[in-house]
């Protein structure tokens, strides 16, 4: 049996799949989770566009009527209550191995070592991103977020936990970057107090926001574009469309309009722009369960039309594959696409991603200060491992040098990481 499934891996990871058309914007889904926009037709255009939307006010209030109005936001809500996180997420993580039993494939790390060959990818080196998620509060709810944040989860970080990163940062010579995500990062309030402590103690720092966009627009951050700037944070902003339809569908009523009014307000400030040092990079995560175009031709793409249609400029475009998790995996399994997507994955292994992935020189602290592997691991509850605790905190480590050597905690999910360009 063992050597038929490593014949029939094989198989499926020889046989690539057509990439995905750089034109994006004609991407449907036959039966989308969520309703299409009550404006239907073409976008009503740059006209009026911050008028319109300080008219609107906050997004959350649209972003909650339409959770209180999905169905299946609230089946979820629904298990939830009635069984817990620890319970799903087991649920999720048995669904995933079945669907790769069906296509008789191994767990993922004896696919690498067995079926790649892939050698010295399960161990840590040195740790050079700190990547640091300070809660799960956003103003967004979109279909494949993987941490599941939306105006209704009140998970922060503390100042205390916000100070032992700034502390560990100081204590850690290999860290060169710091990667602040989220929910909305920007919401939570001990947002600035790690940016700042952060600078206070190492000064060559490069600092990340994953950003939304939308949040610029947000009441009671009128400043943060300045705020932004004058650190001279990185932006790393998630816009999974040019077009308004397919952003809206993925990502709720409204948000392609405060996302373009988002760059707009950054390239003012001098993000995206030449000569500037203030770096503006876009994500684009695929609408539904396929893999991204390829990643040069999709930023070609955006940036005609980004430029044409909004006077937006950026530095660079980056395409992540989905994760088979949480939030996205329940959309995948209530398709009944969860196999398909597993099976999409293994036939798209990239050997050439197992030398830059993520667990290899980054952890992932928690809003709690628990640590793990990635950020993908944190949402999983996959403890990193450790041979005196069965779960570690940042107020555990002297530095981050003490995780040299240790083993990385691979599942399933991890195919996802190493798809076509993979998620890193």
């Amino acid at each position: 049996m063992r050597r038929f499934q490593r014949k029939v891996v094989r198989q499926l990871s020889s046989t690539l799949d057509a990439p995905t058309p750089v034109d994006v914007a004609s991407i449907r889904l036959s039966r989308p989770k969520r309703a299409p926009p009550k404006k239907e037709g073409s976008w009503v255009g740059l006209p009026g566009l911050e008028e319109r939307i300080k008219k609107e006010g906050s997004l959350i209030n649209e972003t909650l009527r339409e959770m209180d109005g999905d169905e299946e936001f609230k089946l979820t809500a629904k298990r939830l209550k009635e069984h817990g996180q620890a319970k799903l997420t087991l649920e999720e993580k048995k669904r995933r191995r079945r669907a790769l039993d069906k296509l008789e494939v191994p767990e993922f790390a004896t696919y690498l070592r067995e079926t790649a060959q892939v050698e010295k990818v399960g161990s840590r080196r040195r740790t050079k991103i700190l990547q640091v998620n300070v809660g799960l509060y956003c103003n967004q709810a979109c279909n494949h977020c993987h941490v599941e944040s939306s105006p209704k989860r009140q998970e922060m970080m503390t100042n205390e936990v916000a100070d032992r990163c700034v502390e560990l940062i100081a204590a850690s010579p290999s860290l060169t970057t710091l990667d602040v995500t989220g929910g909305a990062p920007e919401l939570n309030g001990a947002f600035r107090r790690l940016v700042d402590g952060a600078r206070s103690v190492k000064k060559d720092l490069e600092v990340i926001d994953r950003c939304n966009l939308t949040v610029l627009s947000e009441p009671g951050q009128e400043d943060l574009a300045d705020y932004l700037a004058s650190q001279k944070i990185r932006i790393v902003a998630s816009l999974p469309c040019y077009s308004s339809k397919n952003v809206d569908s993925q990502r709720g009523k409204g948000v392609f309009d405060r996302s373009i009014a988002g760059l707009r307000q950054l390239n003012d400030k001098g993000y995206g722009l030449e000569n500037t040092n203030l770096g503006l990079d876009l994500v684009y995560n695929p609408l539904g369960a396929f893999l991204p175009p390829d990643q040069a031709a999709l930023e070609a793409k955006y940036r005609e039309e980004l430029l044409e249609h909004f006077g937006i400029r950026f530095n660079s475009l980056f395409t992540m594959t989905n994760m088979p998790i949480k939030r996205f995996a329940d959309f995948l399994w209530r398709r009944g696409e969860l196999e398909d997507y597993m099976g999409l994955l293994v036939r798209n292994f990239n050997k050439a991603t197992t030398t830059s992935l993520m667990c290899q020189d980054t952890i992932s602290v928690n809003y709690d200060g628990s640590v793990f592997d990635c950020d993908f691991n944190q949402q999983l509850s996959l403890n990193l491992l450790s041979e005196t605790k069965s779960s570690l905190s940042i107020f555990d480590l002297k530095s981050t040098n003490d995780l040299i050597n240790v083993n990385i905690n691979h599942d399933n999910h991890c195919f996802g990481c190493t798809a076509g360009m993979g998620s890193s």
